[in-house]
């Protein structure tokens, strides 16, 4: 059966590792065109390589969402390589972690996450717009969290930059009605995709967790020390509590594989057992 997606030409950030690399990899086998960008070359070829010895089309693009012309370059190979862009995926950032106390050394990091986090997804979506408006159709997707859903401590910086991609995609939802389809991914904690690398004080995850915070750093305990209860480990139980990549990306390439007169607006996933509190 045809696929809403196949044919289309997705442009992917991030695309060198992780949830970028796995949700490239998922568009392509359903026939999209992806175009995958990144500042990492060598991530950048592996998913690339990856793509094509599975028979999907593929190119790459190295850009640092943080250059607005490092995203206008990534947005003419897209063109001058497949003719369109249709779908624009806005999933590099970061995730400093941090209290306000750890400023010392957490500037340099919360500036590079206000560099990627909100200034990549104006850049990616100024780098598209015009070529999807001219085209009378296009797809933004713009990767936020659940952080951005309400401040919490030892989030300030990530947390503004989630909820700042928020207010840019209704706004561009607003603006682009019945030309640009927005939609807008709320992950949870996904610990595989190496996101939490780039926490600065693991103390700071404090609010995520909240009042779940005991049972949930035995929980972790357990797991690292392979002594977990199996069915916390178990999709198909609803007390898995840790979401894995794959089941988070299925939902992502979910809403990009849809007609063209139906948005997904908006779409949280988490593990049903996990915790969380935002």
């Amino acid at each position: 059966m045809d696929q809403p997606i196949n044919g289309r030409v997705v442009v992917v950030t991030g695309a060198g590792g992780g949830f970028g690399r796995l949700i490239s990899q998922k568009c392509a086998a359903l026939g999209a065109k992806v175009v995958c960008a990144d500042i990492d070359d060598e991530g950048l070829n592996e998913t690339v390589a990856a793509i094509r010895d599975a028979e999907g089309e593929a190119a790459s693009q190295i850009a640092d969402v943080a250059s607005f012309s490092d995203m206008q370059r990534l947005a003419a190979t897209a063109v001058d390589r497949f003719g369109a862009i249709d779908v624009m995926v806005n999933n590099a950032g970061i995730m400093p972690l941090a209290f306000y106390r750890d400023h010392a050394q957490a500037m340099d990091a919360w500036s590079r996450c206000i560099d990627i986090n909100i200034k990549g997804v104006l850049h990616g979506i100024a780098a598209v717009y015009d070529q999807m408006m001219s085209q009378g159709r296009g797809h933004v997707v713009n990767i936020s969290s659940i952080y951005g859903n309400f401040p919490v401590e030892g989030a300030a910086v990530y947390g503004a930059s989630k909820a700042a991609v928020n207010f840019l995609s209704d706004s561009l939802r607003v603006e682009a009605q019945g030309k640009i389809k927005v939609t807008i991914v709320r992950p949870t904690g996904v610990p595989a995709t190496g996101l939490a690398q780039g926490v600065i004080n693991q103390e700071a995850s404090i609010g995520i967790v909240g009042q779940h915070a005991a049972t949930l750093f035995a929980r972790y305990e357990e797991v690292l020390a392979n002594q977990a209860p199996p069915e916390i480990l178990d999709k198909e139980n609803i007390a898995y509590f840790s979401l894995d990549p794959d089941s988070l990306t299925d939902q992502v390439v979910y809403a990009i594989n849809q007609p063209w007169g139906v948005s997904i607006a908006e779409v949280t996933v988490r593990a049903s057992g996990e915790g969380f509190v935002l």
